[in-house]
């Protein structure tokens, strides 16, 4: 197991993850699959094996993709959904659909939460 620490911007959360390459520890949805307008609150991102998808990972770690935030798709792009436009706090993201894939959620978001 891979114990770090992600900032967010209003408090400090302590993930616990599988390696690298190891299948993600949480069920649901993937962020591609969630449908528009729907919010969503994000359960983890997968560790695949490659080197670059693991320097993606880290990326969407970075942006604010961490367990507990409120996401939901705000658009998609014709043909085939691409890219995703995403919402994330007061932010908008595009992302890829392999990117969103990375992302799993559950639909709805915990009462209380705050969201954009």
């Amino acid at each position: 197991m891979l114990n770090w620490r992600v900032r967010n911007p209003t408090h400090f959360l302590t993930v616990q993850t599988n390696n690298f390459g190891a299948a993600p520890a949480s069920s649901g949805l993937r962020l591609d699959q969630l449908p528009d307008n729907q919010w969503a609150t994000v359960l983890d991102v997968a560790r695949p094996e490659g080197a670059d998808d693991r320097d993606l990972v880290l990326r969407l770690t970075e942006i604010g993709f961490v367990p507990g935030e409120a996401v939901r798709i705000v658009a998609s792009g014709l043909p085939g959904r691409e890219p995703l436009a995403v919402r994330l706090g007061h932010t908008t993201f595009a992302l890829r659909r392999h990117e969103a894939a990375l992302i799993h959620v559950a639909p709805g978001v915990p009462e209380g939460t705050r969201h954009g």
